[in-house]
């Protein structure tokens, strides 16, 4: 069973990925950024239209998961969708992102004001 399990574990993986590098694209910005640890939250960011510094938000603990619901939601926004999808992209990011990065969304631009 463990076989089995390690493969549906690699296939959640690359559908995952796949979907991320699915949303960098249509954010214009090139797919292989969603690959590499902290510089994709740093895109992510600019796709929002979040500061750069918000990355040191994420690195406070308790803090982060507020400061990544905030950023779900602009994405969410960013892409022409509502609040409950953004809470889907905050707390299950493994089955949302594949559903914004291969579904019809396209992306409207940077929904929050960068100060």
């Amino acid at each position: 069973m463990s076989g089995l399990a390690w493969f549906i574990y690699l296939l959640i993986l690359v559908a995952v990925i796949a979907g991320w590098w699915m949303v960098f694209t249509k954010a214009g910005e090139a797919g292989w950024k969603s690959i590499i640890p902290i510089y994709n939250v740093i895109v992510i960011l600019k796709i929002v239209g979040r500061e750069w510094w918000w990355v040191l938000l994420m690195l406070i603990p308790i803090v982060n998961i507020f400061v990544w619901i905030i950023v779900s939601l602009d994405l969410a926004k960013a892409f022409g969708r509502g609040t409950g999808f953004g809470i889907g992209l905050a707390f299950l990011s493994f089955v949302f992102a594949p559903i914004l990065g291969f579904g019809s969304d396209t992306y409207k631009g940077a929904v929050a004001k960068a100060a």
